[in-house]
């Protein structure tokens, strides 16, 4: 294909489909690093793999990158997780937002992309893909009403920590039962004076079957939900007044179970700050 082909080919993809700036999916992704190897990854990921991997793709807007230093991994319920085991493991997360109705346009450049920088040796593999899924957004549940940043701004925004929150229904039939509650009386309820600014609900989606072999299956697809709650200090500083007990909020409904909550910090980009303090 010549380059007047191409770019018109990008000329014509641009004229169509949809084009807002809702989070209508997301990629939200919790990884391992294998000890020893803390600092090349975060090197890889910071200088390459962030943008080339994830930001640089169409219909990607917005990202982040967050971690979980060992204090921050020592918070995480339940032991039993069904998400991390142990609990501990993925003391990375990033996640990026990607627009309203782009997933599958996005998908198909993401998969060819992953198998080009894997073939020339761009991908770093001494890590463990311990919660990796493209999400659907489900709801946007907002702490102040419609004053402060919207859930569009919340990868921008400096917030100072998030709480990663998995639950899970258990069948596909109470999953919409379980969301229902989520929306309209516990994080209503929940949010109300407490540092999360919003917290976003999404539903994981299954990997294509031409993903990465390094990358396993999405488990709970049809049943689990993930939350993103988006804190305005520290969680370390609010963690036993507003964070503890969201697995027996959810337990005492009989609609599901939380299989895990995790508290992170948000990185310096471009730097290797906190990677001494994973272990």
């Amino acid at each position: 294909m010549s380059e007047d082909t191409r770019s018109e080919v990008y000329a014509e993809l641009a004229a169509v489909g949809p084009y807002g700036v809702r989070p209508g999916h997301a990629l939200i992704t919790m990884v391992e690093p294998h000890p020893g190897h803390e600092h090349a990854y975060n090197r890889w990921y910071e200088d390459d793999h962030y943008y080339a991997g994830a930001m640089a793709m169409p219909w990607m807007f917005a990202g982040r990158r967050w971690v979980a230093t060992r204090d921050l991994q020592l918070l995480r319920y339940p032991a039993d997780s069904a998400v991390a085991r142990p609990v501990t493991a993925g003391c990375y997360l990033s996640t990026y937002w990607i627009t309203a109705g782009r997933y599958a346009d996005h998908m198909r450049w993401t998969v060819a992309i992953n198998r080009r920088l894997n073939r020339d040796a761009r991908v770093h593999h001494d890590r463990t893909h311990v919660f990796t899924a493209f999400q659907d957004h489900e709801t946007t549940v907002y702490r102040d009403g419609e004053a402060g940043p919207r859930d569009l701004h919340a990868l921008d925004h400096p917030y100072a920590g998030l709480v990663l929150q998995v639950v899970d229904a258990g069948t596909a039939g109470r999953r919409a039962d379980l969301l229902a509650w989520l929306r309209d009386h516990h994080l209503p309820e929940r949010l109300t004076g407490s540092p999360a600014a919003l917290v976003t609900v999404f539903s994981p989606t299954p990997l294509p079957l031409d993903r990465m072999s390094y990358v396993k299956q999405v488990e709970g697809v049809g049943t689990r939900l993930t939350l993103l709650w988006f804190l305005e200090e520290d969680p370390r500083r609010c963690w036993p007044d507003h964070f503890t007990g969201l697995d027996t909020a959810v337990g005492k409904t009989g609609l599901g179970r939380t299989e895990l909550v995790a508290p992170f910090i948000p990185t310096v980009p471009g730097t290797d700050r906190y990677v001494a303090e994973l272990r």
